[in-house]
């Protein structure tokens, strides 16, 4: 007869933060102490991430979870690394609630907030963080809050379960659904793709704008194909009327095909502006107005003139 196997000290989830423009990988660790009864959260987390240990402690009351008289230490790893955002009570509550399980969850990246009432709930950051581990961390397997699959689910090469209530993530992992139940196929977000030298690339077949609508002006269609092609800077000059504006409305849909790496670092930085964004193969686009003041493009603080000086020897 087989011995059991004993219960690990130790549990493990995954989870992400970002930092900047980019999200990092977090490892969560949880583990069970002889020491007054306790629950600490270590790893440079910030106050939103403190402040999960009330949330916690009501969502595990929900499921019927008895705390241990013992100490629980949740460490956020690297510890070098600062951490925000709500999404990571998901993974602390579940890392607790199996701590004396056989099962694990090391394999998925968990992203949820807790309600009181154990619901799990969207951030503004899960959706940007996903898209940024996707473009660099391949075939992701996530859990998410329900409201957000249908979302996640447009990335390619990325496995989405959604989960509605903490009740369910348990079940999800004690009873190893993630073996039993398909994520439902991704819904693409282009069916086009060029192949050039065995790499990918994404374009759009829809023109709502076409330079078909824009009758004579062939030196600048020209200009703008040319532009475009060289991915170049482009300043146009003419009298009112002449059809600048129109010509540059359409400069977008000619700009060329995106990796999916592209994709998703575009629609990252879109995210990150609480844009409600669908990953689309057009190539982000700005066209300011002539009036616009060199502060109102650049910013201004104590670096503009600094950005402006960079802006310069780029144009050169």
């Amino acid at each position: 007869m087989e011995e059991a196997a004993p219960l690990s000290k130790v549990k493990h989830a995954k989870c992400a933060t970002l930092y900047g423009n980019k999200a990092y990988e977090v490892n969560v660790e949880s583990t069970l102490v002889r020491a007054l009864p306790g629950f600490i959260i270590v790893g440079m987390a910030d106050q939103s991430i403190q402040e999960s240990r009330e949330r916690i402690k009501s969502a595990l009351a929900s499921v019927n979870f008895q705390f241990p008289a013992q100490k629980i230490t949740i460490n956020l790893s690297p510890s070098d690394l600062k951490k925000e955002g709500s999404h990571f009570d998901l993974a602390i509550a579940l890392l607790i609630a199996i701590q004396k399980e056989r099962f694990t969850c090391n394999d998925f990246f968990i992203f949820g907030e807790l309600g009181l009432d154990g619901k799990v709930k969207k951030t503004n950051t899960i959706f940007p963080i996903i898209l940024s581990l996707a473009s660099h961390i391949p075939n992701l397997r996530v859990l998410v809050p329900n409201e957000l699959l249908l979302k996640v689910q447009q990335i390619p090469n990325i496995r989405a379960y959604g989960i509605e209530t903490l009740h369910d993530a348990l079940l999800f992992f004690k009873e190893k659904r993630f073996d039993t139940e398909t994520p439902a196929d991704h819904q693409g977000f282009c069916e086009t793709i060029l192949e050039i030298e065995g790499k990918h690339y994404f374009y759009n077949t829809q023109f709502p704008l076409d330079f078909s609508d824009v009758l004579g002006q062939h030196r600048a269609k020209r200009a703008m194909m040319i532009a475009a092609a060289g991915m170049h800077n482009l300043l146009m000059e003419g009298s009112p009327g002449c059809g600048k504006s129109m010509s540059i409305k359409r400069l977008r849909y000619i700009l060329p095909p995106q990796s999916i790496e592209e994709i998703l670092e575009s629609n990252a930085y879109q995210s990150l502006q609480e844009e409600d964004v669908e990953l689309s193969p057009l190539r982000p686009f700005r066209a300011p107005h002539h009036t616009s003041s060199r502060p109102s493009i650049f910013g201004g603080g104590c670096n503009f003139q600094q950005k402006i000086r960079l802006c310069n020897k780029n144009c050169d």
